[in-house]
């Protein structure tokens, strides 16, 4: 299926289904599928994102409709277009047209001022800032009382926001599972792959092999299925766990490291390590800890200490980053 179709098939269920949330206000596309050649095939490792504006916001998670998997989450309110300018997922979406739905023409409206001001340089460094405030809010918020899964997330997602510093400032999509085959895409068209070493010393994968990382990925695979087999609708990730999303989280992982880029493809194996054992916690089963913590042993991130350490080196590479950012914008 073209990009484009599943586009259509995404503006289908918000007019047959997501207009009838409570207080609909309009929907829109975000992520990859909005980013990408409408006229590229949909990679069987892929979702389409969009979404709602309504009065009770949720997360509705990964569905299929009409032959594609959509990814649907909801909001009350974007705020003001300014505000809309500064919020770099936002922005990303709103200066392509992205917009599925629009009764009031709110949308729509704020689409036209992001579109024309998207690129102007105090927008993009406003969303490098923001960026840089999420990395420090993940980091600062790591909580050593939290289930392992929630601290491992902190340090994890904190850290890997510093690819996004550099995709805003370009101009980039800041993809979420492929962030650093991005990032490295990027710097290598500005010859500084140097740094791209430094974001994956810091995430802890600089050194780890092909091999390594498959054996990480064989003992993923058990625990995924082992979460995928139950059903925790109060887990918000509890649809990112399922048969139906495994070709993103199994198959696109495995994908990435035939495709040589074993280390890139560390940051998403984490996160759905990590997810997997939040699901069976809330499912209240518990079981593959010593797997989980054996991957944390190797990016140097096991130990409570270890993880502190490590978002430590995140909060001191900050100023690198803002450099390097500021040079490719």
């Amino acid at each position: 299926m073209r990009i484009e179709e599943a586009r259509q098939i995404a503006r289908q269920w918000v007019l047959e289904e997501g207009a009838a949330l409570p207080g609909f206000d309009g929907a829109f596309l975000t992520g990859s599928a909005l980013w990408a050649d409408p006229a590229a095939e949909l990679a069987a490792t892929s979702d389409v994102d969009l979404v709602v504006i309504a009065d009770q916001p949720a997360r509705l998670g990964k569905f299929a409709y009409r032959g594609v998997l959509l990814e649907v989450s909801s909001v009350s309110e974007l705020g003001s277009t300014h505000e809309v300018l500064s919020d770099y997922h936002l922005a990303g979406s709103f200066h392509l047209p992205c917009v599925l739905a629009d009764p009031s023409g709110r949308l729509t409206e704020i689409q036209r001022v992001v579109s024309r001001d998207f690129a102007e340089r105090p927008w993009i460094l406003a969303r490098c800032t923001n960026a840089m405030d999420r990395v420090r809010g993940f980091i600062n918020g790591i909580d050593e009382r939290a289930p392992l899964p929630d601290q491992v997330n902190s340090w994890l997602f904190g850290t890997g926001v510093t690819t996004h510093v550099l995709l805003v400032a370009a101009l980039r999509n800041p993809t979420i599972r492929r962030r650093y085959v991005a990032v490295r895409e990027l710097l290598a068209e500005h010859g500084r792959l140097d740094f791209h070493e430094s974001l994956l010393e810091l995430l802890g994968a600089a050194h780890l092999s092909a091999g390594r990382v498959e054996r990480h990925l064989a003992v993923l695979e058990k625990v995924f299925d082992a979460a995928a087999a139950v059903r925790v609708p109060s887990y918000p990730f509890d649809s990112d766990i399922t048969p139906l999303a495994r070709p993103i989280a199994i198959d696109g992982t495995r994908e990435l490291i035939q495709g040589g880029l074993h280390r890139e493809a560390v940051f998403w194996l984490v996160a759905t390590y990590a997810r997997c054992l939040a699901k069976r916690a809330a499912a209240g089963e518990h079981g593959y800890e010593d797997g989980f913590r054996e991957l944390l042993a190797d990016l140097g991130a096991e130990t409570r200490r270890d993880r502190r350490r490590k978002g430590d080196l995140v909060l001191a590479a900050l100023p690198g980053v803002w450099q390097t950012a500021m040079a490719l914008c």
